[in-house]
């Protein structure tokens, strides 16, 4: 995959983790300082970082782009149990597998609890935390889209594998959320997203075998995960770890106000708003590499 200026991506190694009955799939690009390692949420995979992972390598920064278990290149075991707990096990796996040594968890979207969680939990091993669109604990102005709102409804269960079972209105349901996140988007911002984006995130449901049990297994936690990190927030206020986001203010869900709370808990904490949508990595790579850059 090339970023928008079909720049190639810069030459990486692939490894691969071990984790439990699978393994992780993991791209290292090679660089100084402590490493980038970036997180996706449901439903895309590692991918959604190929237009921004260019920016920081040619700066000389080391860059981690990881598959979390059932997504992406990562295996996806049949019968496997899929939760957040595990994806912040893929993550630590990941950071002593290639021993990393201190590194700079990058969270989007349902990855932010992974990012959050390791520098709370490792705190030595964590430089800092940045954090894109994504959400944690219980905030103001927190919203999800209708795709992972039906998926998260515990009430709902039968429909979820309804819509599973049937392709053609997975096809419709996808198709429905592809129009709803380009609100706000610029033309050349909704062509990168039709050209690019929405490719990773269907192609993550078609290949065989599919990410639908993890993309499934994670939604239905997403209220179990918000209420445990709520209890955290106590935790989340004493760390000394600094927090960076960096948002795009044209998300129609996760609105800039979620950012903003989550800057207030934390003692260390900035934001940064770009013209972008929830994909700010997308939308305006250039513009959140120097941001990263500048201040990581």
């Amino acid at each position: 995959m090339t970023n928008p200026q079909d720049v190639p991506l810069p030459a990486f190694t692939e490894h691969r983790i071990q984790r439990g009955g699978g393994s992780v799939s993991v791209r290292d690009f090679a660089g100084k300082g402590p490493a980038f390692v970036v997180l996706h949420g449901f439903p895309d995979n590692s991918h959604i970082y190929d237009d921004l992972i260019p920016h920081l390598v040619s700066a000389g920064r080391r860059t981690v782009a990881i598959d979390f278990l059932g997504f992406g290149a990562s295996d996806k075991p049949g019968g496997a149990s899929y939760s957040f707990a595990q994806q912040l096990g893929d993550l630590e796996a990941v950071v002593e597998g290639l021993a990393l040594g201190k590194i700079i968890p990058v969270g989007h979207d349902a990855g932010g609890p992974a990012a959050v969680n390791f520098a709370l939990r490792r705190p030595e091993r964590t430089a800092a935390v940045t954090l894109m669109n994504a959400f944690y604990g219980e905030a103001p102005g927190l919203k999800v889209p209708e795709l992972i709102a039906v998926f998260s409804n515990k009430e709902l269960k039968a429909l979820h594998l309804h819509f599973l079972q049937s392709p053609q209105q997975l096809a419709w349901l996808l198709d429905f959320q592809r129009i709803q996140l380009q609100a706000g988007l610029t033309q050349a911002q909704k062509d990168r997203f039709s050209t690019f984006l929405f490719p990773v995130i269907v192609d993550n449901f078609r290949q065989q075998p599919s990410a639908a049990p993890a993309f499934a297994q994670m939604t239905y936690q997403f209220t179990d995960e918000v209420a445990a990190n709520t209890a955290r927030l106590v935790e989340f206020r004493r760390s000394d770890v600094p927090l960076l986001l960096i948002w795009g203010k044209n998300d129609p869900y996760l609105h800039f106000s979620v950012a903003e709370y989550m800057k207030s808990q934390a003692r260390k904490g900035a934001l940064r708003l770009v013209e972008a949508g929830h994909w700010p990595q997308i939308d305006a790579a250039a513009e959140v590499a120097r941001i990263m850059l500048a201040e990581l």
